[in-house]
């Protein structure tokens, strides 16, 4: 597969995934556990066919360290999922998200000990001040769509803040993730394919804290109104419809992903991957109409101005537009 192609997918793959994520959200809001359940089952059985060969092709990388890996990214998948239960809209769920780059600074500084250059510091200055905007304006949001009395104001917006906090925990657990991440590959070599499914597949049985909640959205799923599949001609209920094309898009997204960065830079990457979370929240807010004022505007566009920054597109855009120039000047 191409570049073109992967870069394609990516935005295909991701945006619908995202729509098809609010969708089944906007009516079951507490369905985070069975939405990634199923993503894990789905992209697990997919490795376990494909990658391990039914489980005779044994790990590059210890299971022990697997293990430590798997932990972080199933608590950071669930938490990620969850938060949408506590009043945290969509739109602030992207913007939040897409501060990884504070906590990977912070985490590589203080585990790290790594140094930035100046433009990095103040890219995360920006990135910070986007996400603050953004997050203040959501919690006023909050407290002007609660109706009922003074007490059930104040319990949304606890309820809120205890969203806003499980996210800033993925965040960082994340980031940390992906140190230990880096430390592994320099150790042992890449091997993204083997990661992607033994971190999908060891932590299926932790799912079974969750049996009760995932059972229920099970038999509400089953209880939602019927709809016809177009080309098959079979009728199946609406929301396990939303669900199996949520699951088969994150597949679409996480694959396409992968195979860019086997391809391309990972400036090149990131600037996809940026543009496709912008993307994502135009199409939230639009089709959604999710409520997004003004300021929250203001704080997206800070937030991607500071990524942008960080990645540092700017001095390579102007690098490439002055290539030729530079050329002409070698030959006289």
């Amino acid at each position: 597969m191409g570049t073109t192609s992967a870069v394609l997918l990516v935005f295909v793959g991701c945006c619908s995934n995202v729509v098809f994520l609010e969708l089944l959200v906007r009516e079951f809001p507490g369905c985070g556990n069975i939405v990634t359940f199923s993503q894990f089952a789905f992209i697990a059985l997919e490795g376990f066919i494909f990658e391990t060969n039914f489980g005779r092709k044994k790990p590059s990388i210890p299971i022990s360290n697997y293990v430590i890996m798997v932990t972080m990214f199933f608590t950071v998948s669930v938490i990620n999922n969850y938060a949408l239960n506590f009043n945290i809209a969509m739109p602030l769920h992207m913007i939040f998200r897409s501060g990884s780059l504070i906590a990977n600074m912070i985490l590589g500084i203080i585990i790290l000990k790594k140094r930035y250059s100046a433009s990095k510091y103040m890219s995360i200055v920006l990135v910070s001040i986007g996400i603050f905007i953004c997050t203040i304006m959501s919690a006023k949001q909050v407290n002007m769509e609660t109706g009922g009395s003074e007490e059930d104001g104040v319990y949304s917006f606890m309820r809120w803040l205890l969203g806003i906090a499980m996210l800033t925990f993925a965040l960082l657990m994340s980031a940390r993730m992906g140190i230990f991440q880096e430390t592994l590959y320099k150790q042992y070599g890449k091997h993204s394919t083997e990661a992607l499914f033994y971190n999908h597949c060891l932590p299926l049985p932790g799912f079974l804290l969750f049996s009760s909640n995932i059972y229920n959205h099970s038999v509400s799923f089953s209880q939602s109104t019927p709809v016809e599949i177009p080309v098959i001609g079979v009728t199946v209920p609406v929301m396990w419809l939303y669900l199996l094309m949520n699951v088969i898009t994150q597949y679409v997204c996480i694959r396409a992903v992968f195979i860019l960065t086997t391809e391309c830079a990972s400036l090149t990457v990131t600037l996809v991957v940026t543009l496709r979370k912008f993307l994502s929240l135009i199409i939230s807010i639009l089709y959604f109409q999710n409520p997004f004022t003004v300021w929250h505007w203001v704080g997206t566009g800070v937030v991607f101005l500071g990524t942008l920054l960080y990645t540092e597109v700017w001095t390579s855009v102007r690098t490439a537009l002055r290539g030729p120039d530079i050329k002409e000047k070698k030959a006289q």
